[in-house]
């Protein structure tokens, strides 16, 4: 009689954890209206609308929040539009559904470029070339180039701060 409570108790937690995961769907499976969504922004995009390929993604997004290649592709919508900390951070959302994406590393280091941010650059560069082992890899070919370009004059460090304004200047 004393242990009846806590038997209880667990069958009705394994019932309800086994239910829960019957209904859910595989990884693999993205929603078919996000897939459809993603294709018209990838057509907006090819096309230059920005800003509606921004929208359609973002909407695909949030029919299926585990659409990997949604993020990629608005990754590089945000980097057409001069947006890298963006795309940084939406390829980072895409490597967290799939950590050996080399495209996703690819795209992130090439923004991280664009910020200047050499190291970590270099260090999905190494990442990318460990998942291709001895084969050609693109992605990684693409990546030595970006980081062997280096970042935008832009985008570089300041090395000398001048102390105090130009006072010829007025």
């Amino acid at each position: 009689m004393r242990l009846s409570p806590a038997a209880l108790a667990v069958a009705l937690a394994a019932l309800s954890v086994s239910t829960s995961l019957h209904s859910q769907r595989a990884d693999t499976e993205i929603d078919p209206r996000s897939m459809a969504l993603l294709r018209q922004g990838q057509a907006a995009a090819a096309a230059g609308n920005l800003e509606g390929a921004t929208d359609l993604i973002e909407t695909a997004l949030a029919v299926d929040p585990r659409n990997r290649a949604g993020f990629v592709t608005l990754a590089g919508v945000a980097t057409r539009q001069g947006l890298p900390g963006k795309a940084i951070r939406l390829y980072r959302e895409a490597l967290l559904i799939e950590p050996n994406d080399t495209a996703a590393l690819r795209g992130q280091g090439e923004a991280l470029v664009a910020k200047g941010a050499m190291g970590p650059a270099r260090e999905n560069l190494d990442r990318i070339k460990t998942l291709c082992g001895k084969k050609a890899c693109p992605d990684a070919t693409s990546l030595t180039a970006t980081i062997a370009k280096g970042p935008p004059p832009a985008a570089e460090p300041a090395t000398k701060v001048p102390e105090k304004p130009d006072s010829d200047a007025k």
